[in-house]
């Protein structure tokens, strides 16, 4: 895998037009037309075409209505004047409700688009392993880092400036079908001039502003990156504080501020002279007609209005064949999008590809087996557990002690979420086998949601939810919360030692075979811990324990496992009962 990631942490990674880069990508965006939101997604585009086709009508009319209207002007003609008056009243108000139910229908369809395309992405990222694989050092090696922006920001991007472009493109198409003949009619050079210089213009504009697709693609990442480290501030407020660590933070803020800006400060150059030569090339449009019809005009081949019908066709003919010239800042913006939610959906194949491992998880009641299992440190490959064969039953209670990384990676490689390594781990299914992490974590969200097992499908009555908090004697919970049914960010209601306790909490009513916990004794005396202890065990849940053996009151005591695992550098380990 590592073949996909040339270079280090500022290495992007670069997709080919190909079947791995755009075929992807075209892939979900083709699906959207077979889902669900498929059918009136197309009865919306079969109304924009109809009314793409009626406002390039409108404008045809109104050309012709404008003709008149000032020729009429020109020959002191009053009835004329009042009737074409009237005429260009009924266009405008015609081409308003046109224009209006066009925009109505353009978002409704990007919203469509939005809501299939976000729900697709979503349920990539958060289906496991994605979202915990994303963060390796693997992943981010790629430098598609924020998925939550590419999310959240590009989908809604793309789908608005997609339909957008479509939508103009088309109604480039149908301009230059209909006024193409109105210009043909008044002067062939006339339409060779608006060709010609629509083409001029075009080369020009790519030119000079080709460097905008790679400079808006570093922006956004600049941007999230400077978001990122202020939602940091935000959410460890407390820790900063008490550390008085705002003086570390501040340079590396003003750091990502600064890159970010001198990023920006090249985009601004490009566009200023991008902006000289847009700027000129549309005021140019308004005389070139008029230079071109003007002497037959004046030769009296034709009517005064037909050099205002001339600015107006020639006008909207280069519009439709200049899209380069005239949206090329939103194109480059949108071609970055495009690249960056590419990039986001071909990482995430990558993260939900089954690696190259020679560990195997499998699942069976009541035991928990390790059988010639080596772990592996995913940095720099170093060997934590090595031959590891040990089989823990039902009821029996186990202490895994040692070095730290070691623990942690067998912690990892028994829920399932760890392939470096080799060898054989067996558990039960996870309805019957609950992990607790060494920092406790309740999903936003209301407290019964928080309490009810994730994995078993019963669905326990409010007696039984307040008896197991009154147990842990956090009850209190439930009235600060307003009752078990209130949505919070728990992170900001309870405290970390309150969220441990909640967590208990869920393990008494899941009520599994066995229960696995990260350092569960962190904050907890000695007493409390063997009251939490006792009331697991008495519901016959058997625990694996990761924690500290010692003397000390918050280390855990040989005498209260069956069994002590213990983990040693260079992955050796030594098991003895007690």
């Amino acid at each position: 895998m590592a073949e996909h990631f040339p270079g280090g942490s500022e290495t992007m990674l670069r997709l080919p037009i190909n079947e791995q880069g755009w075929g992807l990508f075209t892939r979900l965006v083709l699906n959207f037309r077979r889902s669900e939101l498929g059918l009136p997604a197309t009865y919306l585009f079969v109304s924009l075409i109809i009314l793409l086709i009626a406002v390039n009508g409108l404008n045809i009319v109104n050309s012709y209505v404008g003709r008149d209207f000032m020729s009429a002007l020109a020959d002191r003609n009053a009835d004329a004047f009042i009737r074409q008056a009237c005429l260009y009243v009924l266009v405008f108000a015609g081409s308003t409700i046109v224009a209006v139910v066009l925009r109505f229908c353009e978002e409704r369809l990007g919203l469509l688009w939005r809501d299939y395309m976000t729900t697709q992405f979503v349920g990539l990222y958060v289906s496991p392993p994605t979202y915990y694989r994303m963060n390796d050092e693997l992943i981010r090696q790629s430098g598609v880092e924020h998925p939550d922006q590419r999310i959240a920001d590009d989908v809604k991007t793309f789908t608005t400036v997609t339909l957008s472009f479509i939508l103009m493109v088309m109604n480039g198409v149908f301009t230059v079908v209909a006024f193409s003949g109105v210009l043909w009619m008044i002067s062939p050079w006339l339409f060779g001039a608006a060709l010609l210089y629509a083409v001029i213009g075009s080369h020009i504009t790519v030119r000079v502003g080709g460097r905008l697709v790679d400079l808006n693609y570093k922006q956004l990442d600049k941007e999230a990156a400077f978001r990122s480290g202020l939602i940091h501030v935000r959410e460890r407020a407390e820790s900063i504080a008490l550390l008085h660590h705002e003086a570390g933070l501040r340079p590396r803020l003003f750091r990502q501020f600064r890159e970010l800006a001198e990023n920006f400060r090249v985009i601004i150059g490009v566009n200023r002279n991008l902006g000289f030569f847009t700027t000129g090339y549309n005021y140019l449009i308004q005389i070139i007609p008029i230079l071109l019809v003007a002497p037959l005009f004046m030769q009296g081949r034709v009517e005064f209005g037909v050099v205002t019908q001339s600015a107006m066709a020639f006008a909207m003919l280069v519009g439709a064949f200049s899209l380069i010239v005239t949206q090329f800042q939103s194109i480059s913006s949108f071609a970055a999008v495009i690249q960056r939610l590419i990039n986001l959906w071909y990482v995430i194949e990558l993260a939900q590809t089954q690696t190259v491992s020679g560990l195997d998880v499998r699942e069976e009641d009541d035991e928990v087996v390790f059988q010639d299992l080596t772990l592996f440190s995913p940095s720099d490959k170093r060997v934590l557990v090595k031959d590891l064969s040990l089989t823990i039953p039902h009821g029996m209670r186990v202490l895994v002690t040692g070095e730290d990384t070691a623990r942690d990676a067998l912690f990892k490689a028994t829920a399932g979420i760890n392939d470096a390594g080799t060898g054989l781990v067996k558990r039960p299914p996870l309805d019957r086998i609950l992990f607790l992490p060494e920092r406790p974590y309740l999903p936003p969200g209301t407290l019964r949601q928080s309490l009810e097992p994730i994995h078993q499908n019963r669905i326990h009555t409010d007696a039984e939810i307040l008896e197991s908090l009154e147990m842990l004697g956090v009850s209190n919970v439930v009235a600060r919360a307003g009752g078990l049914d209130i949505e919070h960010d728990w992170d900001t209601l309870l405290s970390a030692h309150e969220q441990r306790f909640v967590s208990f909490a869920r393990i008494l009513l899941a009520n599994p075979r066995f229960a696995v916990m990260a350092n569960p004794g962190r904050d907890l005396d000695s007493v409390t811990r063997a009251k939490i202890f006792k009331l697991l065990k008495d519901r016959g849940i058997t625990l694996i324990t990761m924690g500290h053996l010692g003397k000390r009151e918050r280390d855990d005591h040989a005498s209260n496992y069956d069994g002590v695992l213990e983990l040693r550098e260079g992955g050796e380990w030594h098991w003895h009962k007690t």
